[in-house]
């Protein structure tokens, strides 16, 4: 008869990190959520009305352009940001007080801004598809909420680069969760599907 054990493989003590705008939140792998399944999102606000973020690696394969119509041709990444106002589309950017109205995630990241500006400097072929990313709507958690999901063990929050935020691909979960170290290899082993097992 095989000996039961006593700890969970992948369960993992570590020191939390605070949420805070700029960092990032990797999803546990034992979240099953279907949009926050092996999500990372990046922090965009954080204050004492609530936490905004996106999903970094929810790509869509279709262009801004066959969303809106009158958007120029630009070959750029199209991410689903969460289940929150899902008509809206979001952006951010390395671009910096460039744009106009635009808000300062961390140094060297930007989120939002004048959406006609950059349309203009797109047409212009003033920016480049590595230096902006779009969203199809946002994650949001109410005051307090995301504190309460990390307590419970959703969500680790961790930090990447600015150039890494921006390249991220749908390997990034796998990508960030090397990022926090050794002990966490047991992570990547977690079968997507649980119930498949």
């Amino acid at each position: 008869m095989p000996k039961e054990l006593d700890f969970d493989f992948f369960k993992i003590k570590f020191d939390k990190i605070a949420p805070k705008q700029g960092k990032i939140l990797i999803a546990e792998p034992g979240l099953i959520d279907q949009y926050f399944k092996r999500s990372v999102i990046v922090l965009v606000e954080h204050n004492e009305n609530g936490t905004v973020g996106f999903v970094l690696n929810r790509l869509l394969d279709f262009s801004l352009p066959e969303l809106l119509p009158d958007f120029p041709e630009f070959d750029v990444k199209v991410s689903i940001g969460g289940p929150v106002s899902p008509q809206s589309i979001h952006f951010i950017h390395t671009l910096g007080n460039k744009v106009p109205d635009t808000n300062k995630i961390v140094d060297g990241l930007y989120w939002g801004g004048d959406f006609n500006y950059i349309k203009s400097l797109i047409t212009a072929n003033k920016i480049t598809s590595n230096q902006i990313r779009f969203f199809i709507g946002y994650s949001g958690w109410s005051v307090k909420q995301l504190e309460r999901e990390i307590t419970e063990e959703s969500w680790v929050v961790s930090q990447l680069s600015p150039v890494q935020i921006m390249n991220g691909s749908d390997d990034l979960w796998i990508e960030s969760i090397q990022e926090l170290g050794k002990k966490f290899k047991p992570w990547t082993l977690y079968p997507e599907n649980p119930s498949m097992n």
